[in-house]
């Protein structure tokens, strides 16, 4: 019987007739169409062939989505990542037999009808009337593709994807005309290769070399018959047929596919046969997804890949743009990540800081001269798991950058943008300031928002009572002498502090500006480690910075290559101001704060840093081709590193040099294994000279009268002593963060 859809209107032969006749009269060669049995299944009466002629023409064929590979430098793989699983291959890439399993089973016709099949809709109209319900479809290789790539071109759009998979009357008309668009244009070999890549088999798997590999664990060509049947049974309902959850119900439709394959004379009813008489022979590989599958510990580096390439203009004029095209995927993405560093790097994490340590370690790796990122690592691992101390959180890099929100207080790491600040102003390199163990910080102190003031008698002091001045610049920051550093801000200004290490790449972990106040220069600044490590390498590269970069090159899906941004260098300090930093910061590692840091057989330097109540530990060195940075200290909250055990050591007291130190060391020394050693243009120091009276000290340094105020010379010594009446030091692991605000003191940012 004829049936009708609700309500009265033409029996689905009439509809279809109809449907004929307009496609005739339109010039096209009609084959064939699948159409609902019943107008239950959405038929609406507006949809109608009226619209037919009304289509455009043209027909978007959005490039496929695909998996992106992310390389390291040697070309090795960190990671895929894609929306989709599919890796698009050409015909001759699939084996002939899962071909002509996919055309036995969908469209068996397929060589020898147009855009439609008109047998098949006959077909299919009878046996589904006689049944009453559809059990049978008639859409042809060629409809299926249209369909297909409306629903990719949908995305992730729910009410898209309903829009182009609908059973309607109105859809199929559309369907149609794109059909035979496809087929005038196409021809039979490539339908079939957009097909089969486009095609969705289940379990994350699009395209057939996706579903090779997810279920058999092999590529499409390499394919065998009982293997093909399988995965073209899949297409029709993935979830239904899917071997994985429900390996019967799979095995019932292969073997259906097995004799449509011998009906159709591909293969010989004995062959399938056999066929039929073996198991599905799964070799399952679990889909690999996303930066949490990187190796080489390298996932947060995969995450800064991602974040590099959504941020940058150079892919795209908007995020939305940008976002777009790295979904799309089929993207092969070379990286600046050096294998042999990442190694170094992981492995002296792993022997210093433990995963389940209640602080945590991140280390960044940056070749001077390039800014090219060579090693980023932390002992808190990717992932999601809180109780096995796992984060997403990229504890190298700022907050934009998917990093803390504030990054991390510094301490005394910061001292060398204030000494090379000074050099830049004329300062000697010999420069001899009093240095007492404390003092008042000096006020008024010029900043680059007017006069800051120390309106709160605010002091600071240095690690050790036994730490008292005179000192010469080499010395003082060899022991990392808090006071010295205070009396060289407060002479030379805040602003030229601050604005060389803004031009160094220096900015708040949040990106806010730089404290104006005096304590900026003990490390009252929360910044992040990378930011710290590209900062060094500018004295190492003798004074030119050059912004850090991630990406050596990307090449798209049909090998062209994208334009990537390139470091961009500049000058921001002489070339002898950066000679005597490095000459400075060498006898920091050779007799100073550092020692245990020191590397044997190549010229290093580098500078240790300790924070307020020991919340933050750094040590940040460099060589000529290698800067890196090291931060231990709380990941998610703040933790003071007193009596306590880090990795296999035990600590009653943090530094930077016996903790960051060794972990800097051991890292260089593996990423550096078998490289050049170049040297250091060194300058020459004068050796000061020895400490005298504090009368002859004021007239050499100028005689700056705040060094005498709130202090008494101890009678017949050189050591001054502090004031009873001076109000005790302040400070705190949010000092100096904000202008003019809490100044650091009692170490007051650290003097490791």
């Amino acid at each position: 019987m004829a049936y009708k859809r609700p309500g009265g209107g033409l029996t689905v032969f009439q509809q279809a007739s109809k449907f004929v006749g307009v496609s005739v009269l339109a010039g096209s060669v009609l084959a064939g169409i699948s159409l609902p049995a019943i107008g239950a299944l959405g038929l609406m009466s507006k949809e109608t062939v009226e619209g037919f002629d009304e289509l455009p023409v043209n027909m978007k064929q959005p490039p496929l989505s695909q998996k992106s590979t992310i390389l390291d430098v040697k070309g090795n793989e960190i990671a895929s990542v894609y929306a989709r699983n599919r890796t698009v291959v050409e015909l001759n890439d699939v084996a002939p037999v899962m071909q002509q399993a996919i055309v036995a089973i969908e469209d068996q016709r397929f060589y020898k009808h147009g855009a439609v099949d008109l047998k098949g809709i006959l077909r299919a109209l009878n046996s589904n009337a006689q049944a009453g319900q559809v059990q049978e479809g008639a859409s042809t290789l060629t409809q299926q593709y249209v369909k297909n790539v409306f629903v990719e071109e949908a995305g992730e759009n729910e009410a898209k994807v309903a829009e182009a998979t609908r059973q309607t009357i109105g859809r199929k008309i559309k369907e149609l005309k794109y059909a035979i668009q496809v087929e005038e244009e196409l021809g039979k070999k490539t339908i079939l290769k957009n097909y089969l890549n486009i095609a969705f088999f289940g379990e994350q798997a699009y395209g057939v070399e996706a579903a090779a590999q997810r279920y058999y664990s092999k590529p499409a060509k390499d394919l065998s018959l009982t293997e093909a049947a399988m995965l073209a049974g899949i297409v029709q309902s993935p979830s239904r047929y899917d071997p994985v959850n429900d390996e019967e119900e799979a095995k019932k439709r292969r073997n259906l596919v097995l004799q449509r394959m011998a009906n159709n004379k591909y293969i010989s009813q004995d062959q399938a046969d056999a066929a039929k008489k073996k198991g599905l022979g799964l070799k399952v590989s679990q889909p690999r997804n996303g930066c949490i599958t990187a190796v080489k510990g390298a996932g947060f580096f995969c995450d800064y890949v991602r974040e590099v390439f959504l941020k940058d203009k150079a892919f795209g004029k908007t995020e939305k743009v940008r976002a777009a095209r790295w979904k799309q995927g089929g993207l092969t993405v070379k990286t600046t990540l050096d294998p042999q560093a990442q190694d170094s790097t992981n492995k002296s994490i792993r022997q210093h800081v433990y995963q389940s340590d209640r602080v945590a370690t991140a280390v960044s790796m940056v070749e001077p001269g390039t800014g090219k990122i060579r090693a980023m690592g932390q002992s808190r691992p990717y992932g999601f798991s809180v109780k096995k101390n796992e984060t997403q959180q990229n504890l190298s890099v700022e907050k934009s950058m998917g990093g803390s929100y504030y990054g991390y207080q510094v301490g005394s790491t910061f001292k060398p943008f204030t000494a090379a600040a000074a050099l830049e102003q004329g300062t000697s390199i010999g420069k001899s300031y009093p240095s007492p163990y404390k003092m008042r910080y000096p006020s008024p102190v010029k900043s680059c928002k007017g006069d800051w003031t120390n309106g709160e008698g605010a002091t600071v002091e240095n690690e050790n009572e036994e730490e008292v001045g005179p000192y010469a610049l080499k010395e003082a920051i060899a022991k990392s002498v808090n006071t010295y550093f205070v009396g060289m801000i407060s002479d030379i200004g805040i602003c030229p502090v601050t604005n060389l290490a803004k031009d160094m790449g220096i900015q708040m972990g949040n990106g806010a500006e730089l404290p104006q106040a005096p304590s900026v220069t003990l490390g009252s600044a929360t910044i992040a480690p990378l930011t710290m490590a590209n900062a060094y390498a500018t004295f190492a590269n003798r004074g030119v910075y050059c912004t850090p970069i991630a990406i050596e090159s990307i090449t798209d899906a049909n090998g062209k290559r994208l334009p990537v941004p390139k470091s961009s260098c500049k000058r921001v300090m002489s070339e002898k101001t950066a000679d005597s930093m490095n000459t400075l910061l060498r006898g920091v590692v050779e007799d100073g704060t550092g020692k245990q840091a020191g590397l044997t057989g190549r010229d290093n330097a580098g500078k240790t840093g300790t924070t307020d109540e020991r919340t933050n530990a750094w040590f940040v060195g460099y060589t000529p081709n290698l800067a890196g940075a090291v931060w231990v200290g709380g990941a998610a909250k703040k933790v003071s590193m007193v009596d306590i055990q880090i990795g296999p050591t035990y600590h009653d007291k943090v530094f930077g040099a016996d903790t960051p130190g060794p972990i800097w060391r051991d890292a260089m020394s593996g990423a550096l294994e078998g490289k050049p050693a170049p040297k250091f243009n060194l300058v020459h120091i004068p050796k000061p000279e020895k400490k005298h009276d504090e009368d002859e000290d004021e007239g050499d340094d100028g005689g700056d009268s705040w060094w005498d105020e709130g202090w008494d010379d101890k009678p017949g010594g050189n050591d001054p002593q502090p004031d009873p009446t001076l109000p005790s030091p302040i400070g705190g692991t949010d000092v100096g963060t904000t202008d003019g605000g809490v100044i650091g003191g009692n170490n007051g940012g650290g003097n490791g």
